[in-house]
């Protein structure tokens, strides 16, 4: 197979650049870039004028459900709703049902996804310890062997500091990173809603900032301790961005992300208990907001998610305390990215790079560049097409979206993976 994608603005997360060129593909892979390879004969021609191409997106915490809750989603319908979307890698978190954390479950997965999925990457995660029960630690090799990308233990409890201060040192002996959500249980409770006045007015649980605050610190000590590479995720506190910033500066083997809607939402927004602005963690203060978007400009926040969780239309319809955490985000990741760039966040280059090459080095994935001899995992997008956001339409079973009703814009017009167009919008 050969393909010629022309006239497109390249946007380059590599070089934080952008640069009218033609992109020539064969087989799987990027053979060169603006000039043809010798002899080379398109088989098939996309004509990008007036279109961004972009490296395939990379989303680093992605839950499909999948194995074990088909009344929320399954592989089929949210790979399918990643390539609409111009996402080429799905990072999946451990807590499915079963666990991953032996051989069988990857197996199974991988099977899935060859069998029913739409061409999408699925990098599973494994789990830190058996079952995410917090006390005897997985076979890390043995998962790491079978395709496992990276160990962490969701957003499960440790039995013990002296238990996390093991896996991390069994994770640096593997070379493999360890990816952990900072929670403090303890001091999260059975709460739902940020520690702040609007907790207070409307009479619910709060969470305060040290549920996570308290947890990195430790966390960042055992880090220090034990060498792992360690990659914070989906930080939402001001304190933890600074955290993370002087951590960092001290040359420990640390990187982080923030889920993208804590870059647009604050407990304010939750109004007279809208639960479809439930997330864990909770949605912050406007001043939290605020430092994430800066740890974000200045790079101390590497990487942005979806931190999708789509969920049943009953699972959010109960009371707001007892609603189910979490945004079906596969749907909103780019166009709010590119939202960052219209609010002059970052330029477009670099908010690409944090959800294409950022977070793929950070796993250590092929993919989230532009570039000759790379995979060919490209996505082709309309700048100029508006629309506004509505969860029925999402290709996502999960329509539980916090962004009803916004006016978004940029639409993928055409995904390839591998070389192969496998998404193309003919509306």
């Amino acid at each position: 197979m050969s393909l010629l994608i022309k006239n497109g603005l390249l946007i380059d997360p590599v070089a934080r650049n952008t640069k009218q060129s033609d992109i020539y593909v064969v087989q799987d892979k990027i053979s060169s870039i603006g000039k043809p390879p010798a002899n080379f004969n398109a088989e098939q021609t996309i004509d990008a004028k007036g279109h961004w191409v972009l490296p395939g997106l990379v989303d680093i915490q992605a839950r499909l459900r999948d194995p074990g809750q088909p009344q929320k989603a399954n592989i089929a319908s949210e790979t399918a709703a990643a390539i609409k979307n111009g996402i080429t890698s799905l990072c999946l978190p451990p807590d499915t049902q079963p666990v991953i954390d032996n051989s069988a479950t990857v197996e199974l997965i991988h099977h899935r996804n060859a069998t029913f999925g739409h061409s999408a990457r699925v990098y599973p995660i494994a789990a830190l310890t058996r079952e995410l029960g917090g006390e005897q630690l997985s076979n890390v090799a043995s998962l790491k062997a079978n395709g496992c990308v990276a160990i962490s233990n969701a957003t499960r409890p440790l039995a013990s500091n002296l238990v996390q201060r093991r896996a991390m040192d069994y994770a640096a002996g593997e070379d493999m990173l360890v990816i952990i959500q900072p929670i403090d249980h303890d001091l999260q409770g059975h709460g739902c809603a940020h520690e702040g006045a609007i907790a207070t007015r409307l009479g619910l649980p709060a969470i305060p900032e040290a549920a996570e605050t308290a947890a990195l610190a430790k966390d960042i000590e055992l880090v220090a301790q034990t060498g792992a590479r360690t990659h914070f995720g989906q930080l939402s506190c001001a304190r933890s961005v600074d955290m993370v910033r002087r951590a960092k500066a001290k040359g420990l083997p640390i990187t982080a992300d923030c889920a993208i809607h804590q870059l647009f939402l604050t407990d304010q927004d939750i109004g007279n208990f809208d639960s479809s602005k439930l997330t864990l963690p909770p949605l912050r203060s406007q001043y939290d907001k605020a430092a994430l978007r800066e740890g974000v400009a200045d790079g101390t926040i590497d990487c942005l998610c979806s931190d999708h969780q789509p969920h049943e239309t009953d699972a959010k319809l109960r009371p707001f305390p007892s609603a189910e955490p979490g945004i079906s985000g596969l749907d909103t990741l780019l166009p709010l990215a590119l939202r960052l760039v219209e609010e002059e966040l970052l330029p477009l280059a670099d908010i690409i790079a944090r959800v294409s090459v950022n977070p793929a080095q950070i796993i250590g994935l092929p993919a989230g560049k532009l570039e000759a001899a790379e995979l060919a995992d490209i996505a082709i997008v309309d700048p100029d097409a508006y629309y506004v956001c509505h969860g029925n339409e999402f290709v996502s079973q999960g329509k539980n979206t916090a962004f009803e009703g916004w006016d978004l814009k940029g639409r993928v017009q055409t995904t390839i993976i591998s070389g192969e167009v496998v998404y193309n919008d003919n509306s």
